[in-house]
């Protein structure tokens, strides 16, 4: 069971991504697709918190996704061609996939670390 979930997480992320690609190129600035990216990471962070019990990957979940949520705002001055622009939609759009899963994962640790018993030195 937690295999099948892992899998339906797997799936919704690449059609997250896939749709963040999409709409950050030709759509930069849709309300529709940022919602449906919304409500896929809410998902993906919800189906995480379910399957990952241990907390196992939540540093590294929350690492990746300040990295991602960070590198949204560097790409914006590159003027050249249109890149920055380009890539601002992409990365803006993949952070909309991101920030509830982090959300979550972010929730989930602090809840982790305030409830567990701490090891005394």
């Amino acid at each position: 069971m937690v295999k099948t979930w892992g899998w339906i997480s797997f799936i919704l992320f690449c059609l997250g991504v896939i749709l963040a690609i999409i709409g950050g190129l030709a759509f930069p600035a849709s309300v529709f697709i940022a919602v449906i990216l919304v409500l896929f990471g809410f998902l993906i962070g919800i189906i995480h918190v379910i399957i990952d019990k241990a907390g196992t990957g939540l540093v590294i979940l929350l690492l990746a996704t300040i990295a991602i949520l960070a590198m949204t705002a560097a790409f914006a001055p590159i003027t050249a061609l249109g890149l920055g622009t380009m890539a601002a939609g992409v990365l803006v759009n993949f952070a909309a996939l991101m920030s509830p899963v982090a959300l979550i994962a972010a929730i989930k640790a602090l809840l982790k670390l305030f409830l567990e018993p701490q090891v005394k030195i």
